[in-house]
């Protein structure tokens, strides 16, 4: 029999391919000041689990080795100070760590109602892609109506929800996926055209559709020799945002081309980032992006869901590359 006071998490017990990941027991969390214990209905899977799973990952000072970077369930407890909160409220939470497990600990500030219309499983896959798309494409890409924006890696968490968010919010978009299935689940999304990466040269593609030096906004999660590429396409102006390096994030740069394009090239890393700005972030997200959720103009899309016990099942999934969307496990 199982202590009431411990819960199921996961841990990789060593760098490795996903068979080094282990459900073991921990105690659960208690709230401290500004928190609160949320109990896990489902977590999302990111890429940053399987950077740090092959101990490729920089991790922030004092993370947990147990993974998982957000979650959705219901507020369980509530830590010393905290207001607008109750238990038993549906929520889903940004997290710095501890999401795949029965419970974890989440600065109140990060966490986020489960918009209407969802359940907190599917509600699990949101903070991550939202906040992350929100910060790069609007904030620091500030995308407009009317600009064109182009997303690397449609099919994926990330790519998903910027091809909704920037349809949605007026924007021409165009997105790289992998296969014909990949592209024709992108423009389903509000993409104008998705080009298969494996086939086509996107950058030909779109000037072919939407003219010359016509992107405003490139969402890359590539990098490699996708920075060229990009730059030449980008419009005068252009904002180029770096948020992961799937190609190498060494690269011969052509300097030229930021200077004559006077181009921006940006990037960010949420993970580490100071509580009170991820708590700002999840204000601007939930006054930005949850009404259009709630709509129906947004929505999360989730690939396929895995007991927490198939955690090693899910990476594997997710590694294989084949999935659109986001991959959950369920508590």
């Amino acid at each position: 029999m199982r202590n009431i006071d411990t819960m199921r998490a996961v841990i990789a017990e060593k760098p490795g391919g996903p068979e080094v990941l282990r459900v073991v027991e921990r105690p659960i969390p208690k709230p401290g000041p500004g928190e609160v214990l949320i109990k896990i209905a489902a977590a999302g899977l990111n890429g940053a689990d399987l950077g740090q799973r092959l101990g490729r990952y920089r991790m922030p000072p004092g993370a947990s080795d147990v993974l998982g970077l957000e979650a959705g369930g219901e507020i369980a407890g509530l830590g010393q100070g905290v207001a607008g909160w109750r238990i038993g409220v549906p929520v889903c939470a940004l997290l710095v760590d501890g999401g795949y497990a029965e419970y974890c600990a989440a600065p109140a500030v990060q966490c986020l109602k489960v918009p209407k219309g969802l359940s907190p499983v599917q509600a699990a896959a949101l903070p991550e892609v939202a906040m992350t798309v929100w910060l790069n494409v609007f904030e620091l890409g500030a995308l407009k109506p009317g600009d064109t924006l182009l997303v690397h890696g449609g099919s994926s968490g990330i790519g998903t929800m910027a091809i909704q968010l920037g349809a949605a919010l007026g924007a021409r978009v165009f997105a790289t996926a992998g296969s014909a299935e990949k592209c024709r689940r992108c423009e389903a999304l509000g993409a104008l055209r998705a080009i298969n990466y494996r086939e086509e040269d996107f950058g030909a593609v779109i000037e072919d559709v939407a003219g010359k030096s016509c992107v405003d906004v490139v969402l890359d999660m590539v990098g490699g020799d996708y920075l060229n590429r990009d730059l030449k396409i980008m419009a005068p102006g252009g904002r180029l945002v770096m948020i992961a390096f799937k190609q190498g994030s060494t690269v011969s740069l052509d300097c030229t081309l930021v200077q004559d394009k006077e181009a921006r090239l940006t990037g960010s890393r949420l993970r580490p980032r100071p509580v009170p700005e991820k708590g700002r972030l999840a204000a601007a997200v939930a006054k930005a992006v949850w009404p259009l959720i709630e709509a129906g103009k947004v929505k999360p899309i989730i690939d396929s869901t895995y007991p927490l016990a198939e955690v090693a099942r899910a990476h594997a999934h997710m590694e294989k590359g084949g999935h659109i969307g986001k991959i959950l496990l369920t508590m």
